[in-house]
């Protein structure tokens, strides 16, 4: 069984960058399709990005977009979001899931996705 581990979170200024990983291990994250969210206290589990298995196209939020980019690197069975430009309101925990043989169009939500990591802090702020 596929599971993960995210690393990488912290406090950093805004304006600055962090790279999150998600290591799987038990299987391999290639034929799964990639998902990072985050949630903030009081509110909903969001969907910020996702890497398709299928073609690796990739999905991200608006409120992401052009400063978030999604990868991931098959030999070291991980996948990544760096994050640029941070901003206060990007405080949240983020979480990496896999969801086997899925395709990332507008419509994703967490019901769909099968392996979660733990969880990890981003913290932006002066």
């Amino acid at each position: 069984q596929l599971q993960l581990v995210e690393s990488g979170g912290g406090l950093v200024q805004p304006g600055g960058s962090l790279r999150l990983s998600c290591a799987g291990s038990g299987a391999s994250l290639d034929v799964n399709a990639i998902g990072w969210f985050r949630q903030a206290p009081g509110k909903e589990r969001e969907v910020i990005s996702c890497l398709s298995s299928s073609d690796d196209s990739t999905y991200y939020a608006d409120s992401v977009k052009g400063r978030f980019t999604i990868s991931r690197d098959n030999a070291k069975n991980t996948a990544y979001l760096q994050m640029n430009n941070l901003k206060p309101e990007d405080t949240s925990v983020y979480y990496c899931a896999a969801a086997w043989s899925y395709y990332c169009s507008r419509w994703i939500y967490p019901g769909d996705f099968t392996s979660w990591g733990q969880g990890t802090q981003v913290t932006v702020s002066s």
